[in-house]
C-alpha cells in the first residue's frame, strides 16, 4: 500500500526513522530558481517512491523528493511503498534484474505512467565509479556540494516529468490549454 511520507516514516522501524530524519536535516534547501521551475505548470502529478526504510539511498533521496513535492504544492502527490510489502511490484520495478531501491514512478493525474527513475542519480554514480573502478574523481555523496548536485538532478527529473504532463496533447485537450 502506498502511503504519504509522514505515515511511511511513522510506520517504519524507529532505528530507520532516525536515519530518514537526519537526511531531512542535511538536505539542502531548494533555490528560488528551482522553486520557480517547479511551479505554475497547471498539471497534477502522482509520484510513487518504491523504497526500503533500511536503505541509505532511500533515506537521502526521500528527503529530496519530499522537499521537491512540497515545493510543487498540492498538484504533486508523493506516496511511498515499501519494497517488502509489494510482491507484485518487485518484478515490475527491477533494475538490471535486481530488486533495487529507490525506484520512482511518475504518473499523470489519471495514473498514466510518465516514466520511471531509479535508483541513483548521475552524480552519485560518478562518485561510486571513482571509488570502485578508478574512473574520475570522487567528490563523495554526503558533502554539502554533493547533496546540492543530487538535489539539482532530482529537480531536473521532476521538471522533465511535469513538463511532459503539461505538454501532453490529451491533457492539453482536457484542460483547454
Amino acid at each position: 500500500m502506498a502511503i504519504d511520507y509522514k505515515s511511511y516514516l511513522s510506520s517504519s522501524d524507529q532505528k530507520h526513522f532516525a536515519r530518514w530524519r537526519q537526511s531531512e536535516l542535511r538536505a539542502p534547501d531548494l533555490t528560488d530558481e528551482q522553486r520557480h521551475r517547479l511551479s505554475d505548470l497547471n498539471r497534477e502529478m502522482n509520484v510513487l517512491m518504491y523504497c526500503g526504510a533500511w536503505c541509505g539511498d532511500c533515506s537521502r533521496q526521500g528527503a529530496y523528493l519530499k522537499s521537491i513535492a512540497d515545493a510543487c504544492g498540492d498538484t504533486v502527490r508523493l506516496r511511498l511503498i515499501d519494497r517488502e510489502t509489494s510482491q507484485d511490484l518487485q518484478d515490475e520495478l527491477r533494475i538490471v534484474g535486481a530488486l533495487r531501491v529507490p525506484v520512482v514512478v511518475f504518473l499523470t493525474e489519471d495514473f498514466w505512467e510518465l516514466g520511471r527513475f531509479g535508483e541513483r542519480t548521475l552524480s552519485v554514480y560518478k562518485s561510486k565509479a571513482a571509488r570502485e573502478i578508478g574512473r574520475g574523481g570522487d567528490s563523495g555523496i554526503l558533502s554539502p556540494r554533493a547533496r546540492e548536485r543530487e538535489l539539482a538532478e532530482w529537480v531536473d527529473i521532476f521538471e522533465r516529468f511535469l513538463l511532459m504532463a503539461r505538454l501532453s496533447p490529451p491533457l492539453r485537450k482536457r484542460h483547454n490549454d
